[in-house]
This record gives structure tokens, sequence and C-alpha cells, in this order.
């Protein structure tokens, strides 16, 4: 009997196929249980390999058992970046306040964790990656639902039909826009544009972020390493130009050159670092530029076709919740799949039992509220006398959101 066998007490999952879309986070983690409950699983990404590096990312919460109960957790806790700094600076570069990052973040020291986003893709990968089929280099180009199943044709020529097909292809999923319309209906524009890049690290930073702030405006410097070039990525550090703009700058998303272009023309005259981040913006081969964003939806599914994470209810990197979001998703999606006898039940308990959770963690900032990016002068005083007080302030009570769900224990019907 197979380890799979053992976990699957009934026939609700045997022989089941399911193709998900997406290889970063929530992608992985769905193909590891999903096969652990008997699944067939093929999952198909567009690049050519998992992504390593990559900006940091937090994990915590109820994503915190998720990844123990994975195993993974050890892994997670050896590549943790142990942050000790966070430091911001007036407009004219005079520091404001130096804190401890978990008062900013509501994390918990020697608790919840911030890796690279590629050492937590790396993990979910290895952890699956010979108990489920991966096709690289490739995607989905169309769906077409039928009484039996889904009709995939692959960009890449192939054609394969399964019974479920899950979109894991983050904020501006194509699976969502082949099944559920254009991303306009569900997308909630948070009035920030960002663009993120690699740059040397010569400014002497160890372990810390410093956060240059002017109204609408903000640079941010995150060295994760020990700034020696001894370890991985040490000699480098994560550059993030943040800006407020009224309306997302949609003909500067295919355009690489426009983006800098833009981020340029924002910060022409700004002080501090900024005028060498730019410099190394106009070389970064890593430029990451987008707008940030929620999506909102009434529904994550529809007939065979589901989405998970940012595809289906991306938070916006203001919560630092989008990876945790992913993971706890993944873990109902199959769950929910495994428990009920049909597809349909499934994903309507899916959608009940994470619903909550979700719109908690997405409703922890709201348009124009980015607490640690003000737009305006008044707010950006407010921030500052915030963060001048946040010795004195007493911490939090009750459940914080990012822990707000209990994992429940899924068993498949006999």
């Amino acid at each position: 009997m197979t380890r799979v066998d053992t976990l699957v007490n009934g026939p609700a999952a045997r022989g089941r196929t399911v193709l998900i879309s997406g290889a970063s986070i929530a992608g992985p983690a769905l193909a590891y249980w999903l096969n652990r409950y008997g699944f067939a699983v093929t999952v198909v990404e567009k690049a050519g390999t998992i992504r390593d590096g990559g900006y940091p990312i937090d994990v915590r919460g109820t994503a915190l058992d998720v990844v123990r109960r994975m195993g993974i957790l050890p892994r997670l806790r050896d590549a943790h970046i142990d942050l000790r700094r966070l430091t911001f600076l007036d407009e004219d570069g005079s520091e404001v306040a130096s804190v401890d990052p978990h008062a900013v973040t509501g994390g918990v020291a020697g608790r919840d964790l911030e890796v690279r986003r590629g050492a937590l893709a790396g993990a979910l990968h290895e952890a699956v990656r010979d108990d489920v089929e991966f096709l690289f280099d490739d995607s989905i180009d169309i769906l077409h639902q039928h009484r039996h199943g889904v009709d995939v044709t692959f960009r890449g020529g192939g054609r394969r039909t399964f019974d479920l097909v899950v979109g894991a292809d983050g904020l501006h999923s194509h699976t969502r826009r082949l099944q559920f319309g254009p991303e306009e209906l569900f997308h909630r524009y948070l009035g920030y544009c960002f663009a993120g890049f690699t740059l040397r690290n010569t400014f002497g930073l160890v372990r810390e972020t410093v956060m240059w702030n002017a109204p609408g405006r903000a640079a941010v410097l995150y060295a994760v390493g020990d700034g020696n070039g001894n370890g991985d990525g040490d000699g480098d550090v994560h550059g993030f130009l943040n800006f407020a703009r009224p309306e997302p700058p949609f003909d500067a998303f295919r355009d690489p050159e426009a983006q800098r272009d833009l981020v340029a023309e924002v910060f022409d005259g700004a002080g501090w670092e900024v005028p060498g981040m730019l410099a190394a913006l106009r070389d970064a081969d890593d430029l990451f530029f987008d707008v940030v964003s929620q999506i909102r939806m009434p529904r994550w599914s529809s007939g065979r076709v589901a989405l998970v994470g940012d595809a289906a209810y991306a938070p916006s990197f203001l919560t630092g919740q989008g990876s945790s979001l992913a993971l706890v998703g993944a873990y109902m999606l199959a769950g929910s799949l495994a428990a009920e006898r049909d597809h349909a039940a499934g994903f309507a308990a899916y959608e009940r039992d994470t619903g909550a959770f979700v719109t908690l963690n997405q409703d922890q900032v709201g348009e124009g509220e980015a607490a640690l990016f003000p737009a305006t002068a008044p707010a950006l005083e407010q921030r500052n006398a915030m963060l001048r007080g946040l010795g004195s302030m007493p911490p939090a009570e009750g459940r914080p959101a990012h822990a707000a769900l209990v994992l429940p224990e899924f068993r498949p019907p006999v």
C-alpha cells in the first residue's frame, strides 16, 4: 500500500486529475496537499524553472501551521532573515525613528518567518517535485469546460483533459481572465505603484531596512544579509521605490523603459540615496514594476475551474499577507475537495470556510490608507508621530488577522 493510499479512505479523490497553473507559492502548496489526498496533479508554469532569489516575504499566523504540517518549517527557519532594525528618514534625510521591525509589522520575534520568496518557492517545489508532474516553459491558452472535465489547450501546442483546473497564476491571472472575465471586474487599485530591483550594497547596511519618505513617495533599501558579500545575496540590497498615483499607468505595464522613465520622473529632485537608486534602476535586469492592488471576487470557482492565492484574493503587499493567504488557501482548497464527494461541494466549502479569513486580512488596508507610505504632508507627520511613540504603545489585544483561522483537520468521506 502506498503512502497516498493510506491517506485516502474513500473514493472521492482517487483518480481525479487536476491541472494547476502557476508554480510560485500557491500552486506548489496546493499540489502538495492534493497529492496527499490522492489526486493526480499537473503543474504548468510559464517560466523555465522555479524562480530563485526575490524580495523577502512573511510567513506568519495560520500559515505557519500550514508549513509545519508540510514538514518544511525547519528549512524555512534556516532561511529566516533576522531583520534587526527598521529606520525611517524624513524628506531631508534626518532620522525620524529606528524601531524593532516587529513593532511595525505586528509579527512575533522567534516565531514568525521572513524569507526570500525564492527560498519558500524552492522549499515547496522540493516537497512535491517527485510526486506531481511539472510542465515548465508552457501555459494555458484555451479552456473549454464540459460535463466530464476541462479541455485544455496549451500555448506550446499540447492538448489534454483534466477533471479540474485551478489558477494559481497571480494578481494578473490568465486563468481568471479566461474563466471569469477581465481583470478590471475584480481589480481594486489602492492608489500606489512600485518598482523593485536589486543593487549593490554600498551603504553599509546589515540586516536592516531604511525607508525615506516624502509625501506620496518612498524609497527603501532592504539589506537581508551581513553586507560582506560572503553569503547568498549578502553583497546586494533590495531597492524599492513606491509612489502614489490617482490612476494606474496602464501604458507602462508592458514597457520596461516606460516604467523606468515614469519612476525617474516621479522621483526627480529627491534627496538621500534616491539619485543612486534611479541610476541602478536604469541598469537593473530584475526590475519588477506593478500597481498596489487587491483582487476582490464574489466567488472563486466556476464549474470545474477555481482560483487560489493572489489570483483569487490578492491582499496587496501593504498587508504583508500575500504568501500566507496563498498557503492557507491552498490547504483549505485541497482539504475541501478531499472532504466532499464532488467538486461543486468542495469548491463551495472552500469559499465558505476561507472567505471570512481572506476578507479580514484584505481589510487591514483600504484605498488611500497605506500607513507606511503617506500620500500627504499631514498624513506623513501623523505617521511619524506614531513611529516616535511606538515604544510607549501597549501591545495590540486579541487574535491578529493573520492568525484568525484555526486550520481544520480534513477527513475524506468513506
